[in-house]
Order: structure tokens, then C-alpha cells, then sequence
């Protein structure tokens, strides 16, 4: 361990009640705090996404990605009382996809948490758009409780959602593969996600494997057609997707890392496996006492926490020599964040270590904020599991 990773963890141990609690039940209590943050007990809820702070502040949206997140992290850990969290998230958004406006099967992309529910019962939208990733992200959340609880109710909504990006976001142009989703105005999204596609395959997969359908495996490799074209084999990465024809590729826009990581855990591609290895050297990044990866290579200035989870992850699923060995440096990397980052409170991961952190060239960033999304991936990575197969019961 090197001199700055000394500093901040011995930082981190002086922080009340640190020296009593391991680094992976600190970050699980952040999720505690942060789902119990506007309501408790029973109440039906959602967490808020991200703690402001003086230079951020969301408010208490909660995005339906970083719900679906935490879900699979309190499975991944799988108490008694993981579980009942795990659960009452997932009722939550089954409450909000019963009741949506449109009735269909979709879930919107973000709800207010404060109060999640209005008084006549109605959900409290945040953002009206559907993305498919954010779509098929809580159908990997359901799918999941639904393998470690058996109770149907939540696969029948895995298969609502599931439907819904058949029915709506199917696409034969190009290479096939699905759509983006629809905007807040109800317009349609014509690209193509290389990372929507990946999330596609993996719960289409598991929902084949948890329904014995094999509608949804032929699903599945129509997702899987896609995300094998977007592969650059001179480059040895992914490209981000395609246009609004549905067929050209954008060159020219960034290399996710997301989509670098995530392809690997979720399509176990030998042939496409190097994609980690770009990553992790195209998107490394160290800021101060910080190191890990950036979101995209252009703007390598800061650490991205949740996506040097991701990269974990990946290589613990790969597990190639060395493999586990370069998760575990990793890891220790994230808990340096954890202890020191901006605005570090030695439970939670903030979602960078520098506010402005860019994602795009539209002027999306990433801020020095504690965030739910960040602090389960990590939950995620450190316990080895996998969001795109189904977790151990």
C-alpha cells in the first residue's frame, strides 16, 4: 500500500465509528441511511439518489437505475434484513409501474423520494422519459428478487417491462437490436445504445433462464447481433452506438466505460474480452490522492467511482491470471475514496472525486456527491457479484 493510501485510510479510521465497521458495512449502511432518508417501516419508497452539497444539488430524485442498483447489492449480500430492503424497493417501483399514467408496462426514469407517493396515491414523477437501459435495469432488478425470493409477482413485472421494450423499442434497421427509449415528451429515441443493448442481452438471458421461455433467448442474441457490431477490432473496445438512423456508427463519440466493462459481464465474450483491458489503460485516471477510471478518455482529469466498480467487477468475473489481484488494487482504490474524497463521509462513494467530471461533449457531468448509484456498485464489485447473471440464493 503506497504512502497516500496509508493517509487516507488511516483518515478513514479516525472517523466515528470506522474502527468498528468494515469499509463494506459502512457503505451498506449508507444505503440504509439513504432508503430510509424521507419515510421508514413499511412505507412505500425510494432512495434519494445523491447527498447535495454546496456546489450540487439534485434535490430528492431518485433515478430508477440507481434503485435497480441497490436492489441488486442487498441481494448480493442477501440478510434477512438486506433482503426486506431489497424488497421494498422492488415493491416500490412495481407500485409505480402499476399505476403509471400510461399504463403499458414501462417505468419512468426518475421519482421524486420526498415524498415518493403523493397523498391521493399517485406516483411522484421526476422525469417522465423511459430509456431502455433505465428499463431493462429495474426487469435485472426484478428478475433478481424474483430468483431470490420466488415470489411471482416480481417476475411478472420483469416480463411487463420485458414486453414493453419488445413491443416498443424492437428494431430491424442495421444490425438489429433496440432502440433508446422515448422521451418525457412520449417522442421516440431512433439511436442505438451499445450499453442498452448490453443490458438487454444479459436480462433477456436471465429472464429466459427464469421463465424456461425461449422467446426471450432469441431476444436475447437479437440484443447480442447489435452489441457484437459495435466491436472495433482494430481497437479492441466497444463504440457507444449509433446514430439516429439506427445504422452508422458515432466514431467520433467517446468510449464509455460502462460499455467496456459491462460487456464482458454481461455476454462473457472471450473474443471480445480485451475491452476490459482498454479500459484500463485508456481510462485510467488519478486526481490527487485519488486513482482508478474515468468515465470517458477525454477528460481523464478525475476518478469515476462507480465505474472502477464496474472494472472490478468485470475482473473478477473474468478472473484471467492476475485478474483478481488488479480488482482487489481497485477496490482499495474506491476505499481511498470512500475515506477521502470531497465529500467523503466514510459510509457512502462519491460519484467523483472532482466536481465537473465529464461524461459528453453536452456539458454532463459527474460531481463530488455522495451517491447511491457509486456506493452499491461498489457493494457490488467487493462481494463479486454480478448483476447480469443470476446472483447466488
Amino acid at each position: 500500500m503506497g504512502l497516500r493510501a496509508c493517509i487516507a485510510l488511516a483518515a478513514f479510521l479516525l472517523l466515528p465509528g470506522a474502527a468498528s465497521a468494515a469499509p463494506l458495512d459502512q457503505a451498506y449502511t449508507f444505503i440504509d441511511q439513504m432508503i430510509d432518508l424521507h419515510a421508514s417501516g413499511d412505507t412505500l419508497r425510494l432512495a434519494q439518489s445523491y447527498v447535495p452539497t454546496a456546489t450540487f444539488d439534485n434535490g430528492d430524485i431518485s433515478y430508477t437505475y440507481d434503485d435497480a442498483v441497490l436492489i441488486t447489492a442487498l441481494l448480493a449480500r442477501g440478510s434477512d434484513d438486506d433482503k426486506a430492503r431489497a424488497r421494498l424497493l422492488g415493491d416500490s417501483l412495481i407500485y409505480a409501474q402499476a399505476h403509471d399514467a400510461a399504463n403499458d408496462g414501462r417505468v419512468r426514469d426518475a421519482y421524486h423520494s420526498d415524498p415518493f407517493l403523493k397523498s391521493n396515491g399517485t406516483v411522484n414523477v421526476a422525469s417522465k422519459s423511459s430509456y431502455t437501459g433505465n428499463l431493462v435495469w429495474t426487469g435485472i432488478a426484478w428478475i433478481q428478487l424474483y430468483h431470490a425470493t420466488r415470489d411471482a409477482k416480481y417476475r411478472d413485472a420483469a416480463l411487463a417491462v420485458a414486453d414493453f421494450v419488445q413491443a416498443n423499442l424492437n428494431d430491424t434497421r442495421g444490425h438489429g437490436g433496440y432502440v433508446g427509449g422515448f422521451t418525457a415528451a412520449g417522442a421516440p429515441l431512433t439511436w442505438k445504445s451499445t450499453e442498452h443493448n448490453i443490458d438487454a442481452y444479459g436480462f433477456f438471458t436471465m429472464l429466459a433462464q427464469a421463465t424456461h421461455d425461449p422467446a426471450w433467448k432469441t431476444r436475447a442474441r437479437h440484443a447480442l447481433a447489435f452489441v457484437k457490431a459495435m466491436w472495433s477490432r482494430r481497437g479492441g473496445f466497444y463504440f457507444i452506438g449509433t446514430g439516429t438512423d439506427g445504422v452508422a456508427i458515432n466514431h467520433g463519440d467517446p468510449t464509455p466505460e460502462d460499455v467496456q466493462t459491462w460487456s464482458f459481464l454481461s455476454t462473457h465474450l472471450a473474443a471480445h474480452q480485451g475491452s476490459i483491458d482498454w479500459a484500463l489503460t485508456n481510462l485510467s485516471a488519478t486526481e490527487g490522492a485519488f486513482d482508478g477510471l474515468a468515465f470517458e478518455e477525454r477528460d481523464r482529469s478525475g476518478v469515476w467511482f462507480e465505474g472502477t466498480a464496474h472494472a472490478a467487477a468485470a475482473l473478477f468475473a473474468r478472473n484471467l491470471t492476475g485478474d483478481a489481484d488488479k480488482a482487489e488494487g481497485l477496490i482499495t482504490d474506491i476505499e481511498i475514496g470512500q475515506a477521502g474524497a470531497p465529500n467523503a463521509d466514510g459510509f457512502g462513494l462519491d460519484a467523483a472525486s472532482k466536481d465537473g467530471l465529464k461524461t459528453d461533449d453536452n456539458g454532463d457531468t459527474y460531481y463530488a456527491s455522495l451517491h447511491t448509484g457509486a456506493t452499491g456498485w461498489y457493494c457490488i464489485a467487493k462481494s463479486r457479484a454480478n448483476p447480469f447473471s443470476l446472483l447466488r440464493r
